[in-house]
């Protein structure tokens, strides 16, 4: 049983708490943080608050939302400001990505502004005490290490990265352990310097349910699906691609043995526009606003058409579903792209124009899709929460504290 708490204002957060375990002197509190910047972030926060919350260790979990602390401003600069970006100015992001992917670079400045307009979010972590945190986005965490490393918090902190890559703002000067999707990506931090004690390779926290197998003849006869059929799923991400409408038009030439699902998102405007011109092939799209059933979705579908954002790209591998990489965000997302490519996951299509085309030739090789689906097998990493939940529970290795000379080190052998 759980019963829902909720703290007085300003603070309004997710607060659980086991009912048959009140007393916190008897298990253990935890505080999840992320930031509201994109889905990926929140929706591992919540992977890893739905495992916590079911060992019996844990006696309260509050998963919160950073943003929710800090004044307007701030908060449309990091969610708005970022989402328009990744619309009308892509290449910007990716720039800026580049320029500001040098360990410690940005550190002292954005530090300073974080701490400037968070200051009722440390009034309640300082309030709560708790003794893990988990941070999804590298601004909590940075504000939070330095708590712990002026002597002004007792927690442990650790920071799940939820990228395949490990970008510089994610470097923190006090913490307890890292967790990063790739066994690359630990060999990056050990080249910097960090020991590789403190450095799991867990994957991206996806929720449990996509470790749940499915009956496919079941689902396909609910979605009205012919399972003898090949599958695609299109998705257009929580807020729908503006190219969306663009994609569907070219899938129009895919022949009546392929069948489409379209998700929308949030994006009610783009749903009504995608069921108006798909009207008169409803038997071959089926067209969904937001669900909580991606997991289903995923697995009766033989090729994902998304970008490769790392909560999805994690989420499709757990599925073993082969991807067909479109508009990625240079950055971040062009990284997660190539490592996707390298392992013989996905394919990827450059100009939408020819999506129709290179799905087909993908079809048409039912040898190289299922292998694809083998490869993504291999790779996945279904349990992440759960690596991350247990390693932090059986955690006995104190703070690590960076001093200035260690930071200078990993400054000059960062990346060029």
């Amino acid at each position: 049983m759980m019963a829902a708490c909720k703290p007085s204002k300003p603070y309004d957060s997710v607060f659980t708490t086991k009912a048959n375990r009140r007393a916190p002197e008897t298990g253990l509190r935890i505080l999840i943080m992320s930031v509201s910047a994109g889905t990926g972030h929140v929706k591992a926060a919540a992977a890893i608050e739905k495992t916590f919350f079911a060992d019996a260790r844990v006696d309260k979990v509050i998963n919160l939302d950073a943003l929710q602390y800090t004044n307007k401003l701030f908060r449309d600069f990091y969610s708005r400001f970022y989402a328009s970006l990744v619309t009308s100015a892509p290449n910007f992001l990716g720039w800026w990505y580049k320029t500001s992917d040098e360990p410690w670079r940005t550190d002292t400045m954005r530090l300073m502004i974080d701490r400037l307009n968070t200051r009722p979010l440390v009034k309640f972590i300082r309030s709560f005490e708790p003794h893990i945190i988990v941070c999804t986005h590298f601004m909590p965490a940075g504000i939070i290490s330095h708590l712990i490393a002026a002597g002004h918090l007792q927690a442990k902190l650790s920071i799940v990265v939820t990228d395949f890559n490990f970008h510089a703002m994610w470097l923190s000067r006090a913490f307890q352990r890292y967790f990063v999707a790739l066994d690359e990506t630990k060999a990056y931090l050990r080249m910097l310097g960090l020991p590789p004690e403190r450095i799991t390779v867990s994957g991206i926290p996806i929720d449990p349910i996509f470790q749940d197998p499915i009956d496919r003849l079941k689902e396909c006869k609910i979605l009205g699906l012919d399972p003898e059929k090949r599958i695609l799923l299109l998705s257009a991400g929580a807020t729908g691609m503006v190219s969306t409408k663009f994609m569907v038009e070219r899938l129009f030439s895919l022949d009546a043995g392929v069948q489409i699902i379209v998700v929308c998102g949030r994006n009610e405007v783009l749903k009504r526009k995608l069921e108006e011109i798909t009207k008169w092939k409803q038997e071959q799209f089926k067209i969904f606003g937001y669900t909580n059933e991606m997991h289903k979705l995923m697995k009766v579908s033989d090729i994902l058409i998304s970008k490769p954002g790392g909560m999805t790209s994690s989420e499709a591998l757990a599925s073993g579903l082969p991807m067909c990489i479109v508009n990625p965000i240079p950055g971040q997302e062009e990284l997660n792209s190539d490592h996707l490519l390298e392992q013989g996951i996905a394919i990827k299509c450059h100009d939408l124009s020819t999506l129709a085309f290179k799905l087909r030739n993908l079809l048409d090789d039912p040898y190289k899709l299922s292998n694809m689906k083998s490869n993504a097998l291999k790779f996945a990493k279904p349990y992440a929460s759960q690596t991350v939940v247990e390693t932090l529970l059986k955690e006995n290795l104190p703070i690590l504290s960076l001093n200035r000379k260690q930071r200078f080190m990993m400054l000059n052998s960062g990346k060029s």
